[in-house]
């Protein structure tokens, strides 16, 4: 079996260090894992990738070729669709060696993961080359410490969700830029109680007053599907990575198919008897 995290989120929010400290934390447990950057407008990495999409499409040629003449969004699209269609060059490049781990470190365009289909299927994909698969979608805490933006990165992680249709976990990430006072703020909304989070939303503007049910529709579908939830990341802390991974390896079953290690009892008490422990029966 292999396993894939599929690191997700806007643009900013911290996927590719995201991904450096989750790779330095594989190597100090002594795991291997690999980077894999499908990112064709990335420009630097804290990590040395395995695989680079740049290596097949750059989002350079979308945007300066003279047919195509794509924007940067339009550009990112387009690379992605392009990966889809030479999926043996991803194929290659993956290899086929079991209990591989690979981080997936994908494009910041918002779009991709809450209503197109390119990411699905890419997912699917890896899914038909046996790996165990699971969305990590990343928000950054610093744009979440009111309850209208909270609602907001509510729903766009619940779209991501069941777009995507996959085991998956979101992350408010860079908690260790918050000040404390924001930090203990932002701890009531770990687990989106909509009414508490709508209490935040002022009625008594002309804009509340007009949208008021609308907002009240939006904190039903929050409470009715009861699916987000939130982990509070600080890259800084290994013990929060730490915790982060286990719930994620849970997820896809990491090493629960590597065998149990067993001792042998009765192989331990004749040792110690032939150690000159006496045995008295």
């Amino acid at each position: 079996m292999r396993y894939a995290q599929m690191v997700m989120g806007p643009a900013g929010c911290g996927k590719s260090t995201y991904c450096s400290a989750v790779a330095q934390h594989f190597e100090n447990e002594r795991n291997s894992v690999m980077v894999v950057n499908l990112d064709p407008a990335a420009e630097r990495f804290d990590y040395t990738p395995t695989i680079d999409i740049r290596e097949l499409i750059h989002i350079d040629d979308a945007m300066e070729d003279e047919i195509l003449h794509f924007g940067p969004n339009g550009g990112l699209v387009f690379c992605m669709e392009y990966l889809m269609e030479n999926q043996d060059w991803l194929k290659e490049q993956l290899g086929d060696d079991d209990d591989d781990y690979i981080l997936f470190d994908l494009p910041g365009q918002i779009e991709l993961y809450t209503h197109m289909k390119t990411v699905k299927q890419l997912a699917e994909l890896l899914q038909n080359w046996g790996f165990n698969v699971c969305s990590v979608m990343l928000v950054d805490s610093q744009f979440m410490v009111d309850g209208p933006k909270f609602i907001s990165g509510t729903m766009a992680a619940l779209s991501v969700m069941i777009n995507l249709e996959l085991p998956h976990i979101n992350v408010l990430s860079k908690m260790d830029l918050l000040s404390k006072s924001a930090r203990k703020h932002l701890d009531s909304y770990l687990e989106p109680d909509p009414r508490a989070l709508l209490s935040d939303v002022k009625n008594n503007t002309s804009w509340g007053k007009k949208y008021r049910y609308l907002t009240k529709c939006i904190g039903q579908l929050i409470e009715d599907y009861s699916l987000v939830q939130f982990v509070p990341l600080n890259i800084k802390d290994e013990n929060s990575i730490a915790d982060l991974q286990l719930t994620i390896n849970t997820m896809i079953q990491y090493g629960e198919d590597q065998d149990v290690r067993m001792t042998d009892f009765d192989q331990q008490d004749s040792d110690d008897n032939a150690g000159g422990v006496e045995n008295f029966d």
